[in-house]
């Protein structure tokens, strides 16, 4: 079985949310109109942003018993609301009598050469199918490659996929990170009437989800003359990292006007320096960290890509017992099972804090 501990409040909100879902209408609703994005009415963009309405597909697996090994950059709240998508999919095949077991692990730090460590280990130890978080593409590919050559099944999914051309057979989660990253700087933009000086926090060295954000960000503020990028920093996924250099940025560039954020936790750490020192630096960022809905709620951050985690843990295993079956992409799924990022604002967050974590 896996070795996780589960956020109970986490899991029990996320229930909660999964019940309210059920009888709400699932249809999506995407915060972007003609001249850019814009702030939707609340219940339409807070329903569409995670699916839980999920059911197995009419595949039929060849066996009663599969064992998979999945590991990804570090242990954060955002990859226990993917396993939960795992969790629900794994009690929907043992209803149909099939038995999933799997690891699922990961550093309290990201870092390229425990993910190599974690992976050869498992390769050695008979799982069905291994699936991988990138957490360094330029790094970690090489090795996929060999695994694959050796044999084994090899898959990757949540934000981040290997290089192109590597050869892992699937991959499943979010192919739009780039985007992801230049509407949020949009969205930014537009707030500041496309003049200001920026700050960028990407995240992890090597990350493709965060530096695929942090290019699409400089792309777009590289379209407005009056914008300016004053400086781009690595903040390792950590809330901690992400205040202080925040602080450092705000010290350097005291009337900095806007800060993007590349993952889920720095927009958490940026929002307490600047709420420290009183700054008007407006926030952008992603994901659905609860400190970072309060903030958006409060008007500290302007608004907050939330990306589709439980249907990303489903699908995963969905697509690993097909992988085990020894299917190739094609007519049963894709290479690539791409996932829906939702802009919201401030006006949705309350009603997220209450979906999520019961907050009224």
């Amino acid at each position: 079985m896996r070795k996780r501990v589960n956020r109970i409040r986490l899991f029990l909100a996320l229930l909660m949310m999964a019940f309210i879902f059920a009888v709400r209408s699932n249809s999506i609703s995407v915060a972007v109109s003609e001249g850019g994005l814009s702030e939707a009415a609340p219940d339409a963009s807070v329903r569409s942003a995670v699916n839980f309405d999920h059911k197995l597909d009419s595949y039929a697996p060849l066996k009663d018993r599969y064992n998979f090994y999945f590991t990804y950059k570090t242990v954060h709240p955002w990859w226990d609301a993917v396993a939960l998508g795992m969790e629900e999919a794994q009690r929907q095949y043992l209803e149909k009598g099939i038995i999933i077991t799997y690891e699922y692990m990961a550093p309290d730090a990201a870092s390229a050469e425990d993910q190599i460590r974690r992976l050869l280990t498992a390769a050695d130890k008979g799982y069905d199918v291994i699936g991988v978080d990138v957490a360094d593409e330029a790094v970690i590919s090489p090795v996929l490659d060999e695994l694959v050559d050796s044999g084994l099944k090899i898959m990757t999914f949540s934000s981040s996929d290997a290089v192109e051309g590597c050869k892992r057979l699937a991959y499943v989660g979010n192919t739009h990170n780039y985007q992801d990253g230049a509407d949020l700087t949009e969205a930014l933009c537009q707030k500041l009437d496309y003049r200001g000086k920026v700050a960028i926090l990407v995240g992890s060295v090597g990350a493709p989800c965060h530096e695929d954000r942090a290019r699409g960000a400089k792309d777009t503020i590289a379209k407005y003359g009056d914008m300016e990028i004053v400086a781009t920093e690595y903040d390792m996924d950590s809330v901690d990292m992400a205040y202080e250099l925040t602080l450092k940025i705000l010290e350097d560039c005291p009337d900095l006007d806007g800060i993007v954020c590349c993952n889920m936790s720095n927009p958490v750490g940026a929002a307490r320096a600047i709420t420290e020192k009183g700054s008007s630096a407006v926030i952008v960022g992603m994901d659905h960290d609860e400190d970072a809905l309060r903030y958006l709620n409060d008007g500290v951050i302007y608004c907050l890509g939330v990306q589709d985690c439980y249907s990303i843990g489903f699908d995963t295993l969905q697509i690993a017992v097909k992988l085990a079956d020894g299917n190739l992409p094609g007519e049963l799924f894709h290479e690539k099972t791409d996932q829906i990022t939702t802009v919201i604002y401030q006006n949705d967050a309350a009603l997220m804090l209450e979906l999520l974590y019961g907050e009224m």
